[in-house]
């Protein structure tokens, strides 16, 4: 029982970084965010190095954005044989992005760009002593994406575009342990960790007519190496020995992404976008660790993932109500990657139905100013191969954010 609650500590607890809908962070542009956070068809403001890199050759001058995206998501789990009610008191998550895309009239065709943003990262941490403790009582998420790119307009209705990805990640992980010392307390692990990847992304743009626009991108998968991680348990002496601090080294994958983008622009004040995502999940079947240091309670680890790939729909709308304040809307519903069985309380995920709403204002010539609103609500009832932990979770979030572009 020790033996297999500790591996899926490791199994589903560092699984959430990845996971598709309810840890994937799709918040990597304000103007996107206000239509269903969807843009992958023309060029909008730097954030496109993200959405497109082949969108980002129509851009006629430089430009630097900043934005942030506070996230406040509360879990509620109801317990199938107590009927026990547990909640989350998770502190608020911070995605954000920088942009910085350069236009020389020198190289009018060719334009270059450094991205850095936050798809994947959440902090969860739940009450103290609900039934779930042995699972998860904390987890801290963080994965960062610097993005070199290159584009190039090949004709007045083409453009192609590539980015080399870096990324580096974080975790921290905490959970009791099913022993007590005398006065009754529980035991502890923690675990904690940096992982680092390579990736690309690569796009392209057409604009087949003035009004119509496709695009199509795709965003590798990106294979996280996690070496020298650290494993720290509090255990009564009598099984110390059993349980020691090691350090642990394992790998897991973020999944390629492809998009198609359409936009359509109906008359100078009303235009409208669609992206369609297909997200390679099935790639995650198996998640293994190999740990320094093995006794009988803690040898290396192999956990059934088996999650499939999904389909996700995005898309809204933008209206000029005048040549300096845009308003938009937008919704977005997406299909669950976590198969009944594999669903657990770091991603009490399902099919998810969002809607956004955003505006945007120019001040002057240089600076712009973007924000956007995403609500969502997912119910998800299950019962954990691994755990038996059986019950329901209702998720809610939103997350007000913010952008300031400077153009020249």
């Amino acid at each position: 029982m020790k033996k297999s609650l500790y591996t899926l500590l490791f199994a589903t607890g560092l699984a959430t970084s990845v996971s598709a809908q309810g840890f994937q962070v799709n918040f990597q542009g304000q103007k996107q965010q206000g239509t269903g956070c969807a843009g992958s068809a023309d060029y909008v403001d730097g954030s496109t190095l993200f959405f497109n890199p082949g969108a980002t050759a129509f851009a006629k001058e430089s430009s630097a954005n900043v934005a942030m995206t506070p996230v406040f998501a509360n879990i509620m789990y109801v317990d199938s044989a107590t009927g026990g009610v547990y909640r989350s008191n998770s502190p608020m998550g911070t995605p954000f992005s920088a942009y910085a895309l350069l236009h020389f009239e020198k190289l009018p065709s060719l334009n270059f760009g450094l991205a850095a943003y936050t798809p994947f990262g959440s902090v969860v941490s739940y009450e103290d002593n609900w039934i779930g403790r042995f699972a998860i009582t904390r987890l801290q998420l963080q994965a960062i994406f610097i993005q070199p790119t290159v584009s190039y307009k090949i004709n007045d209705k083409l453009g192609i575009g590539a980015g080399f990805v870096y990324s580096t990640g974080k975790v921290n992980l905490r959970r009791d342990l099913p022993v007590q010392f005398e006065d009754g307390s529980f035991g502890k692990v923690e675990l904690g960790g940096a992982a680092v990847g390579f990736g690309y992304n690569v796009g392209l743009s057409f604009k087949a007519t003035d009004k119509f626009s496709v695009g199509l991108t795709y965003r590798s998968k990106v294979q996280m190496s996690l070496d020298g991680g650290t494993a720290t348990f509090t255990m009564p002496e009598a099984l110390a020995e059993n349980f020691p601090n090691t350090s642990f080294a394992g790998s897991l994958p973020l999944p390629s992404v492809a998009t198609l983008g359409l936009s359509y622009k109906f008359s100078d004040k009303l235009s409208a976008v669609l992206d369609v995502n297909y997200v390679g999940w099935k790639a995650y079947d198996t998640l293994a660790f190999d740990y320094e240091i093995n006794t009988a309670s803690l040898e290396d680890t192999k956990s059934a993932r088996d999650y499939k790939n999904i389909v996700a729909f995005r898309g809204g709308v933008n209206y000029n109500l005048n040549e300096n304040l845009t308003l938009r809307g937008g919704a977005g519903f997406g299909f669950t990657p976590v198969q009944d069985g594999y669903v657990t309380p770091e991603t009490p995920d399902n099919n998810r139905l969002y809607g956004t709403l955003g505006v945007g204002y120019k001040v002057g010539k240089h600076f712009e100013f973007d924000a956007s609103f995403y609500y969502a609500k997912i119910k998800r009832a299950d019962t954990n191969a691994e755990t038996n932990l059986s019950g329901t979770f209702t998720t809610i979030g939103i997350a007000p954010g913010f952008a300031l572009i400077y153009k020249w």
